[in-house]
């Protein structure tokens, strides 16, 4: 029997959302492991630290046999190759995340021909559902706790209160 494959679910998840982690449980029953790469951002201005990103992304998936939390900077092709990645998986919402993600399929299979790119639909529930919807919400007093799991709930509540 072959070894299971292994995939790697890239983002700045900053939170993680409910919609991200449809798409990692998914992602898991269809690969042997699958490494949640939390990127540092340095292309954009987190409201959470990598630290606390990586620390709710472990906590919202503690309980998902085969799935890693990892940061990772830099180029994703350096660090799928690292972790001998076969798929690199992408959620898609839209057309224009579609769009989008397809111009980085593209260039990622020129990087890294051996490895794949899967693109998946979130759960219907979340389609619409993005990290950045979910802070601007919470930021203008929204509730969000639809959108993410009680522990991120919290933690983005505590933060935009001052907590460090």
């Amino acid at each position: 029997m072959s070894p299971p494959l292994t995939a790697v679910y890239a983002g700045t998840f900053d939170p993680i959302t409910l919609g991200h982690e449809d798409i990692v449980r998914r992602s898991v029953r269809l690969f042997g492991r699958v490494i949640v790469a939390v990127a540092v951002g340095h292309h954009k201005k987190a409201l959470f630290s990598i630290d606390q990103r990586l620390s709710m992304a472990r906590h919202a998936l503690c309980d998902c046999p085969g799935v890693e939390v990892a940061a990772f900077d830099g180029l994703l092709r350096d660090f799928v190759l690292t972790q001998q990645a076969q798929v690199v998986v992408r959620g898609v919402r839209s057309v224009t995340d579609f769009d989008y993600e397809r111009q980085l399929a593209g260039m990622n299979r020129s990087l890294m021909p051996g490895v794949e790119t899967l693109f998946l639909l979130p759960d219907d529930r979340y389609q619409y559902v993005s990290s950045t919807l979910v802070r601007e919400i919470a930021t203008l007093g929204g509730d969000v706790g639809a959108f993410v799991s009680e522990t991120v709930h919290q933690r983005l509540l505590e933060k935009l209160r001052g907590a460090p």
